[in-house]
């Protein structure tokens, strides 16, 4: 019988508990707080409740997701890789470049694997969006315009948006680290890029200590121009890119699950799967990560990977100018 643990117990947490009891029915799945706290609250697909990760070394589980706050990841996931516990972290690996390297070091040392959880990926429209891109669709590529937006006090209903992880900057929170699936995707599709400006802001409406809204132009290695806008402020849900390129255009509807082709000829839809289930995709990615652990071929994204997207905000950061 399978022993997995999810330490957190956030909204996310919830997600990937009864995911691991559709996977692994008959499985002890452990809970623990970020904080180390003992919840009042009935914790959903949880056999046990531990409050320190030296309890889940004892208990020698199968392996654990780290879905605590992005500057807990380390403190939560080398106890475990050093005994060689295989871990999934949830995105983002970590909210700087010494805590990935310490990561990466021990999990080399420990010879542990380790896998960080950008689920979109694991999206078919986003797999497709991928061979498009790869087998050259659109001939030469131009310009890539990336946008995410979605209004954070909507985001999680049942919780003040002001206490939540996105909202506060000690717990890792703004639009950039929240918001980081599209420059992971974005690097996979096209590769590493060079940030040429960015403005990042916090609104009036909101009201944070972090940024609300971003806006970055940067050029990837292969010359494509890319504009990024990532915000906790469009009031209905989108998530969308499109990519310009000698043979026409591509339109990924990451929502929707679809993506569209327009040449001069018109528009097609190149695939439209909207009613697939999104929740699949998290399946999926635990399934990969349960691959890696055995030993067996797999997608998983390693932390060699996730450091580049660390690096990334890092650039962006950097390249900064406040917003009006």
């Amino acid at each position: 019988m399978r022993k997995i643990a999810v330490i957190g117990l956030g909204n996310i947490t919830v997600r990937h508990r009864k995911n691991i009891r559709l996977l692994f029915p008959e499985a002890t799945i452990y809970a623990m707080s970020a904080s180390g706290r003992t919840p009042s609250e009935h914790v959903c697909n949880a056999n046990k409740i531990v409050s320190r990760v030296d309890e889940l070394v004892a208990e020698k589980i199968d392996f654990a997701i780290v879905a605590s706050p992005a500057p807990l990841h380390v403190a939560h996931a080398l106890p475990l890789i050093k005994n060689n516990i295989p871990v999934l972290i949830e995105k983002p690996v970590a909210t700087n470049i010494y805590d990935v390297d310490a990561l990466i070091e021990a999990s080399k040392q420990y010879e542990t694997p380790v896998a960080v959880g950008y689920c979109i990926r694991y999206l078919p429209s986003a797999q497709k969006m991928l061979h498009l891109l790869k087998n050259k669709k659109l001939g030469k590529l131009y310009n890539a315009f990336i946008e995410v937006g979605q209004y954070l006090p909507s985001w999680r209903p049942s919780k003040n948006y002001m206490d939540s992880v996105s909202a506060n900057a000690h717990l890792g929170g703004g639009a950039l680290f929240e918001l980081s699936h599209e420059l992971d995707y974005s690097r996979w599709m096209l590769g590493e890029f060079d940030v040429k400006a960015a403005i990042l802001r916090s609104s009036d409406i909101l009201k944070l200590d972090v940024e609300d809204s971003v806006d970055v132009l940067a050029v990837s290695e292969q010359g494509v121009v890319a504009n990024f806008h990532m915000d906790f402020l469009q009031r209905k849900a989108y998530r969308r890119c499109r990519f310009i390129g000698s043979e026409g255009a591509l339109e990924w509807d990451a929502i929707n699950n679809s993506i569209t082709l327009t040449t001069e000829g018109g528009t097609q839809y190149l695939y439209n799967e909207p009613e697939w289930d999104k929740n699949g995709m998290y399946l999926d990615m635990i399934s990969d990560f349960v691959s890696l652990a055995e030993g067996k071929i797999n997608q998983c994204i390693p932390l060699e990977d996730a450091k580049k997207t660390v690096s990334l905000i890092e650039d962006i950061k950097s390249k900064y100018v406040s917003g009006c």
